[in-house]
């Protein structure tokens, strides 16, 4: 298995990308009135996400690497619950709120497994 050289090189990183610009493209379309509500927390949590893994990936330790991927993965979290408001008070239809939700599962799903992985290795 190839080593990931760069935080771009890791697909965890590559997918929570992708979840960023799913998050937007569906709070463009949120009420005015929450531009600086709901819309603008989720486009955050999505945002550090990735952010995390990458400023993670540049420490020199794996247990400050795992300290940032615990932060992406509550970034994650703090996203879905987001997800669940706007898609309860239908700012998501039930298809967008499907395929965003199954995204985040899997990039959480990925954190978990880098951090179980990385404590292993430790």
């Amino acid at each position: 298995m190839k080593t990931a050289q760069s935080y771009k090189d890791l697909l965890v990183w590559q997918k929570s990308i992708e979840l960023v610009i799913q998050v937007y493209k569906l709070t463009e379309n949120f009420p005015q009135r929450e531009v600086y509500g709901l819309a603008s927390q989720m486009r955050r949590a999505a945002i550090s996400i990735p952010s995390n893994i990458a400023e993670g990936r540049s420490r020199s330790t794996s247990k400050d690497f795992v300290n940032f991927l615990h932060t992406a993965l509550g970034s994650g979290t703090e996203l879905e619950t987001q997800l669940i408001i706007s898609n309860k008070l239908s700012y998501c239809n039930d298809s967008k709120f499907s395929e965003i939700s199954q995204l985040l599962s899997e990039v959480c799903r990925m954190l978990h497994g880098m951090i179980n992985g990385l404590k292993a290795s430790n």
